[in-house]
């Protein structure tokens, strides 16, 4: 899994660094805002309290699933747990086709915009179109070719060990360690899978994170920033708690989890830095902007979409477990409701 790591981490560092300096703001930065309601020292105020708020709201959503390892009952073998994922599912389906799907289709048909061809096609349905069809590319490949990784070096190892009994047992041994690599696989290949889509939605969850971030650092009027912080902290909270509990599943290694964890608290205040130090150049209605935050809000709609229907949702309804127990799937249902249902009506603010 190193080399998947690599070129997430390296994906991450992409975004941070070179979004900034494309994209300096998304909708929910009003373009309106007049200059009776600019007050940058209040402003500086709010932004410092959203900083905080943000910082603490998605450390402790994305920490408590995690602490499943820990307290029983939060453990991924508990009916709870499957509850609580729906509800953060929930949250991550109406982020994307709520809150960043139709931010996307306001920037891309901008009257900033030219008619043709931003108008004449819907460039933010194919984006995420697109981003959805690459997100399943790469869930089934990466998964596909780190199980192969991963049966190849059982059958390696059985046959190294085979060699070391000097042929006495050699038929007995090998026979017993195929079966063991028949028997390890399935988990395995689900261990990996987990994994592959713990990284995925992060790099969904992070691009608009980076957007919403600058967003609101770049806002100099308290009146926007005001109704933003409580509903971002929220936000932050319930959609760390989907990614919390993929990476739960995941069973990293205590230094990643601690490394997902800190990068997926981090990277909304960072935006809120990085907004701040471009406010004075932040124009939003530039169509290179528009078109920029556009597209990168549709592909980010299109990772999410996918990720909560698909290897969150469908992953975890389908599973025996669910399917036989009714009261639970009732639960989950419920809460799958409640979780995209509050996510909803966060829209009103954020």
């Amino acid at each position: 899994m190193s080399k998947l790591r690599q070129h997430s981490r390296f994906a991450f560092f992409c975004l941070l660094f070179i979004l900034p300096t494309l994209v300096f703001g998304e909708c929910t930065c009003e373009k309106g805002e007049g200059d009776g309601d600019r007050n940058k020292t209040e402003a500086l105020k709010y932004k410092i309290g959203a900083i905080a708020s943000i910082l603490v709201a998605g450390a402790l959503g994305v920490g408590i699933p995690i602490l499943g390892k820990t307290i029983p009952d939060l453990h991924p073998d508990r009916n709870i747990f499957f509850i609580i994922k729906a509800f953060a599912a929930g949250v991550i389906l109406a982020t994307g086709f709520i809150h960043v799907l139709p931010d996307a289709f306001e920037s891309l048909t901008d009257p900033a915009l030219k008619e043709n061809p931003w108008r004449k096609f819907s460039f933010t349905g194919f984006v995420a179109m697109m981003a959805a069809i690459g997100t399943l590319m790469v869930d089934s490949c990466a998964t596909s070719y780190y199980s192969r990784s991963h049966f190849k070096n059982n059958i390696d190892g059985d046959e190294e060990r085979a060699q070391e009994h000097e042929g006495h047992d050699v038929h007995t041994h090998t026979t017993h360690g195929h079966a063991n690599g028949a028997v390890d696989t399935s988990p395995s290949t689900e261990l990996l899978r987990h994994r592959v889509i713990s990284q995925v939605l992060e790099l969904g969850i992070v691009v608009h994170s980076v957007i919403i971030g600058i967003s609101l650092g770049a806002s100099e009027s308290p009146k926007t920033i005001k109704p933003l912080v409580a509903a971002l902290s929220f936000h932050q909270f319930f959609e760390g708690m989907g990614l919390g509990g993929c990476i739960t599943q995941s069973k990293f290694k205590n230094r990643a989890v601690a490394i997902m964890s800190l990068f997926f608290s981090l990277t909304t205040p960072v935006g809120i830095v990085i907004g701040i130090g471009i406010s004075k150049f932040y124009d939003g209605s530039s169509p290179t902007v528009l078109i920029m935050e556009g597209v990168f809000n549709a592909a980010s709609a299109g990772i999410l979409i996918y990720m909560s229907l698909v290897d969150l949702l469908a992953a975890d309804f389908m599973k025996p477990k669910m399917q036989s127990n009714g009261k639970l799937q009732a639960g989950a249902y419920i809460s799958l409701l409640l979780g995209a249902g509050c996510m909803s009506l966060l829209a009103k603010w954020a």
